[in-house]
């Protein structure tokens, strides 16, 4: 039995995460699972517990706007879309700066980011004083868990559970930045002509 977390236990999971472990929480989309960015003792404990394949790479989460820029490189675009669409349902893969480890994203150029999409996401997030790496709660290429029991069946390994709601049961868009023109990799809950209407100031 994996124990479950209240929102008023985000002392202990800052602990768990501390300790390089993975727990399962609530995003605004899916359930998630989360370790530290900044370790890569809790990278490779995350691909455990998700059974992942090495050469796929998880989205890193980050606190606020200054976060991400501490890890990826924003041009106007990109920071136009941050500002309008930030904290969301959205997820945009960016140029990496350099110093950031090759283990985070495999030694690539690019790096996937969100930002936190709940307060207490947030609270983890600064109290670790590190982006975390997000990734849905469930084996690598198995449906995606959509309740507790599920999670803990599917991910036995995990380290916790925070309890709590997810809504829209989607997973977000996903956006690449890095090209002269948007893509969107994966559709979910915002559509391009939104991004398109962001991009041109018809917000």
């Amino acid at each position: 039995m994996i124990k479950r977390y209240k929102e008023n236990d985000i002392d202990e999971l800052v602990k768990i995460l501390k300790r390089d472990g993975a727990i399962s929480v609530p995003t605004d989309t899916v359930y998630g699972i989360c370790a530290c960015m900044n370790s890569i003792k809790a990278y490779n404990n995350l691909v455990l517990v998700k059974n992942r394949p090495n050469n796929k790479l998880f989205p890193i989460m980050c606190a606020d706007k200054e976060q991400i820029k501490d890890i990826a490189i924003i041009d106007e675009k990109t920071e136009k879309l941050i500002d309008a669409l930030m904290p969301g349902p959205i997820t945009l893969v960016l140029k990496k700066k350099l110093e950031i480890p090759d283990y985070v994203n495999n030694g690539g150029q690019t790096i996937a980011v969100r930002m936190a999409t709940s307060k207490i996401l947030e609270n983890l997030i600064r109290k670790i004083e590190s982006p975390i790496f997000m990734t849905s709660a469930n084996q690598s290429g198995e449906p995606i868990s959509n309740n507790l029991d599920e999670i803990e069946k599917s991910c036995p390994l995990l380290d916790g559970i925070l309890e709590g709601d997810v809504s829209f049961g989607e997973g977000s868009t996903i956006v690449d930045c890095t090209l002269d023109e948007l893509k969107i990799l994966r559709l979910g809950p915002i559509t391009m002509e939104r991004i398109n209407e962001i991009i041109d100031n018809k917000i």
